[in-house]
């Protein structure tokens, strides 16, 4: 059964294909148009702003705070009960170094604050962080799925893994438009949405 949606689609197959492209299309418009250079970085209301521009064509909760308690396998994300908390906590964590930035990204991994698109966001709101504050941004096309996964998968008990991946795959392209696109290609691949390139969404209507 697909999530309820703005688009009346029951089957939870079609969701995906149409979530995959609007929301390309969307994160596409979000570095072309300047957006994701406008926001604060590290914080929630930017990260927010991101997934409410990502999702909010195909949810009404698009950049709303989840009202849900959610899990991933058998990890359970912060409790509802306590996100405010756990957001306000995030936020004021530093984010000057490398080490500080990934970090809170974790830290926001493990609250998850959305009903869904919680990853795709938040690697786009992780780029943010490294732009403002060392001029990079991580080549997601260089970053394998497997291995990303179980690196995040063990990062709330052990972060080098994470940290080691992200840092191997950083570059100074920041304003290069290919090395974003791939980045959203390889971010959507690793939450298993691979119908469409960026590329290909860009020349379509």
């Amino acid at each position: 059964m697909a999530l309820e949606n703005k688009l009346g689609i029951t089957e939870s197959s079609e969701l995906a294909r149409m979530e995959e492209k609007l929301s390309k299309q969307r994160a596409l418009e979000l570095f072309e148009t300047g957006a994701l250079d406008r926001l604060e970085a590290g914080t929630f209301a930017a990260l927010a702003s991101i997934h409410r521009a990502l999702f909010s064509d195909i949810y009404d909760f698009a950049g709303e705070k989840r009202t849900v308690n959610i899990a991933m396998g058998n990890f359970r994300f912060a409790s509802v009960m306590y996100l405010d908390a756990a957001l306000q906590n995030i936020e004021r964590m530093p984010q000057s170094t490398f080490d500080e930035i990934v970090e809170k990204y974790v830290e926001m991994n493990i609250a998850h604050p959305f009903r869904e698109g919680n990853g795709r966001s938040m690697r786009i709101w992780l780029d943010g962080m490294l732009k403002k504050a060392l001029g990079q941004v991580v080549d997601w096309s260089h970053i394998d799925k497997e291995d990303y996964l179980q690196a995040m998968e063990r990062s709330p008990v052990k972060d080098l893994e994470i940290k080691a991946l992200l840092k191997a795959a950083l570059t100074n392209q920041v304003n290069d438009r290919s090395v974003y696109m791939k980045g959203i290609d390889a971010s959507y691949h690793y939450e298993g949405y691979y119908t469409f390139r960026t590329e290909d969404l860009a020349q379509s209507p």
